[in-house]
Order: structure tokens, then C-alpha cells, then sequence
């Protein structure tokens, strides 16, 4: 069943937008989370809304990508560290989307908790949605030849609640993002499929199920993102020296993988970090591959400063002081994970989001609190280059509605009675309570 689209949605503005410039498009491609593309500033053309046209304005996008990297590796690591044998895949772009759509309808300390956690450049307001608005601009910059990258995102809405027209202008403009119908209260299994079938959709088939059976308990909104990649190398490995090799796991035992081998790749070394710059066709797009220091521990992640600063280094002149050409071997991955966030969410500092005592009347004068964030992510890294997957879903729930409506809409009756003996004192039809 297809969604019924509303109007609330920015003419112009694709709903399957271009994805990811800069650290914050390989954040999401990479165990790392970091990339170094360097975005361009965003374009100024005319965008309308409800039938009013503005500029884009010209605001620097990469903060924003500085603070989805930060973002991300606060959330790999604490994810890592509560599972440290585990292949993890996370997108930080399209969590830090999912809960940006959240964060522009929380007020008070509930925003606050949230921006902090963001690390959102802005705390709101004007500069707030210009700096999501650059943002957005800059995603849609990275396709081309060799090169695919998208995103979607959707705010699914239960026809019962009151949706704020602010809300829905804010995350419009925002991230591009458009409004369905959903039957999230009243059959949540229905509203189940139809959410998962658009995520299956954006991701080419790689994530067909991002909501689990029985996930929307009483969920009147969530908000979705879903990220894909298809990236061809710059310069292709060859298959014929792919070769065998042994690999030691984090649980400190010995597997046999498939490793890639080629030469010429820009390395750098800063804080005991090996970072290795693997470049996309068009070279507007990055993948750069970690090495921690020998000993380190098993969770350990570079700082979000000295994060950037490789990444910058890395993509800037080939004369950059501690640049070297080497030779790398790379293991060929096939990764796929999911995880629920919430937890971890609630550790880094937002926990207050999932209490009654949040507050997102911004969203609307219905909304309670966000009740899971799951995020779903699939990882392929051969010799022709990289396909990856992504998506994301933050569910809101109402404050406590009636259990079960009854509206008294077409004709009905009235009975007044002795409840002692049943004695019909009055007894009424309404056909027309407008008429006298």
C-alpha cells in the first residue's frame, strides 16, 4: 500500500537526495567514520516552499560533517565497548539524520541533552536550519560517473495525531524530508510493512526489514533515513592478487580472509594511528581505512580533532608533511548489522528523550518521547570498490490517548434511566445535532 503524501514538502527539493561530502558522507561508510572529501559550498539556487521562494544560504556544511564524525564515534565506540568481538557497520550520517528530524521538534532541556550528544554546531533557529540546509546542499553533490549515493528521508505520521505544519516545514527544509500517513496506531503491523518496504526501496533490496514484527508499540510518528551507496574505486584492485592471508580477530584467535593488495595509496601516520586514503572514481568521494596503535585497546578510537586532521591531510597536497605512498593489504568484508540504540543513546547523555519528561512540543502537543532507535547497515568492500547500506528508524510516542475512541459521528440514541428499577425516563435519536 502506498503512503498518502501531504503537501508539506519542499518544491524542487528530491526526496531521494544526494548523500555525504566531506567526513560526514564516508562517516558513514566506514568502521572509522571518517572520510576526506572535501565538500563544496552549497548551491544558491531558488528553493520554494508553500509557494514562497528563498535562497539557499552560503553556509560552510562541513561542521556539520566535523560533528556527525564526532558523533558517530562517541556511538561506535560506546557500541563497540559493549561488544567488543563484533563486526559493527554504523552510518553516523543517517542515525545523526533520523535523530536531527527528532531533535527540531524536542524543546528545553530535552533539546539541550540532544544537541550536546549531536554535537550540533547550532543550538536552533535560524542558523540551525541554515547549517541543515548547507548540509543538505553539500549531500547532494557526490554522484557521478562510477558513483551513486542516496538518501530518503520520511516522517510516517498516524492520521489520529495532530502533526505541527512548523514541524513538518522544519525537517522539509532540513533535510528534505516528506510526510506519509501510516496506520502506526491502529495497525501497527500494516504500518510495519508499509515503513519497511520504502526502506527496502531506497536501499536497493539490502535492507528488506528495518522494523522487527511487533517493534511499534504505541508509536504515533517515526522518522526514517535510508542511505545507499554503490562506489567504484578510483583505481580498481585486481583480482588476480587477491590472495589468502590469516587475520587476528579481536577475540585473539586466527581466521583466514581474502585480502586485497595494491600500491601507490596516500598513508599517514599521527598518534600512533595509521590512516590510508582509499579514493572513489571523481574524487568526491573517500574511504579511509584505521589502523590503531599496536597494544591499543581493543574499543580504541582516534579524537574527532585528530580524526579531522588526517582526513584533512590525507586529501589535501601530495607534499603534506608524514604523506607517504604504500602498499596496502585490505581484507575483502561482507558485513551486515543491526542494533537497537537506545541504551547507548541514554549513556552518552541522552537519556532524557525516552522519558516521560521529555519535551517535544515542537513535534507536536501529542508527542511524548522517542521509544526505540534502530538502525540496520550493510557493509561490501571488494575489488571493484564499495556497496553499503543504511537506514535508520526513531519512533515517538503519543502522551496517553484514549484507549479506545468512540465518536459518536451519524445517528444515534439517547437513553436516561432509573438505575434502580430501569425505568426509561427520556429516551432520544439524534439525527441532526446541529438542528434544534
Amino acid at each position: 500500500m502506498q503512503p498518502s503524501r501531504l503537501t508539506v514538502r519542499l518544491i524542487g527539493m528530491r526526496n531521494e537526495r544526494r548523500v555525504a561530502a566531506g567526513l560526514a558522507v564516508a562517516a558513514a561508510l566506514t568502521v572509522a567514520g571518517c572520510g576526506s572529501a572535501q565538500p563544496a559550498r552549497p548551491e544558491t539556487a531558488p528553493v520554494i516552499a508553500h509557494g514562497v521562494a528563498f535562497r539557499e544560504p552560503i553556509v560552510d556544511p562541513r561542521p556539520y560533517g566535523a560533528a556527525d564524525t564526532a558523533f558517530g564515534l562517541d556511538v561506535l565506540g560506546a557500541w563497540c565497548r559493549s561488544d567488543p568481538d563484533a563486526n559493527l557497520v554504523l552510518s553516523p550520517s543517517s542515525l545523526a539524520s533520523g535523530l536531527g528530524m527528532a531533535y527540531l521538534g524536542a524543546r528545553g532541556a530535552t533539546a539541550r541533552a540532544m544537541a550536546g550528544v549531536l554535537h550540533l554546531p547550532a543550538a536552533g533557529g535560524q542558523a540551525l536550519e541554515a547549517g541543515l540546509q548547507a548540509r543538505s546542499a553539500a549531500l547532494r553533490g557526490v554522484d557521478g560517473p562510477g558513483v551513486t549515493v542516496s538518501s530518503t528521508d520520511q516522517v510516517w505520521a498516524d492520521p489520529s495525531v495532530q502533526t505541527l505544519r512548523s514541524y513538518l516545514n522544519a525537517v522539509a527544509t532540513g533535510y528534505g524530508a516528506g510526510v506519509a500517513q501510516a496506520p502506526l496506531l491502529s495497525n501497527p503491523a500494516q504500518a510495519e510493512r508499509e515503513i519497511n518496504q520504502a526502506i527496502a526501496t531506497a536501499t536497493r533490496g539490502h535492507i528488506p526489514e528495518l522494523l522487527l514484527p511487533g517493534m511499534l508499540q504505541n508509536d504515533a510518528w517515526v522518522l526514517t533515513d535510508a542511505l545507499y551507496l554503490h562506489a567504484a574505486w578510483a583505481t580498481p584492485f585486481q583480482a588476480s592478487l587477491t590472495v589468502p592471508g590469516q587475520f587476528t580477530t579481536a577475540a585473539g584467535q586466527q581466521a583466514s580472509v581474502s585480502y586485497l593488495n595494491g600500491d601507490g595509496y596516500r598513508a599517514l601516520r599521527m598518534a600512533g594511528w595509521t590512516a590510508v586514503s582509499l579514493p572513489y572514481r571523481g574524487g568526491k568521494l573517500d574511504m579511509v581505512a584505521l589502523l590503531p596503535p599496536a597494544g591499543a585497546a581493543s574499543c580504541a578510537m582516534p579524537a574527532a580533532t585528530a580524526l579531522g586532521t588526517m582526513a584533512a591531510t590525507l586529501a589535501g597536497p601530495g607534499t603534506a608533511a608524514g604523506l607517504t605512498r604504500s602498499t596496502i593489504k585490505l581484507p575483502k568484508v561482507n558485513l551486515s548489522t543491526r542494533v537497537s540504540l537506545r541504551d547507548v543513546l541514554a549513556g552518552l547523555g541522552m537519556g532524557i528523550a525516552f522519558t516521560s519528561a521529555a519535551d517535544f512540543a515542537g513535534l507536536s502537543p501529542q508527542a511524548c518521547c522517542i521509544s526505540f532507535v534502530e538502525q540496520a547497515a550493510t557493509l561490501q568492500v571488494g575489488e571493484k570498490g564499495t556497496v553499503a547500506s543504511a537506514a535508520t528508524a526513531v519512533g515517538v510516542t503519543p502522551v496517553d490517548l484514549p484507549a479506545n475512541l468512540i465518536t459518536f459521528d451519524r445517528p444515534y440514541l439517547l437513553l436516561v434511566t432509573d438505575t434502580g428499577t430501569g425505568e426509561p425516563l427520556l429516551v432520544a435519536r439524534v439525527a441532526n445535532p446541529a438542528a434544534r
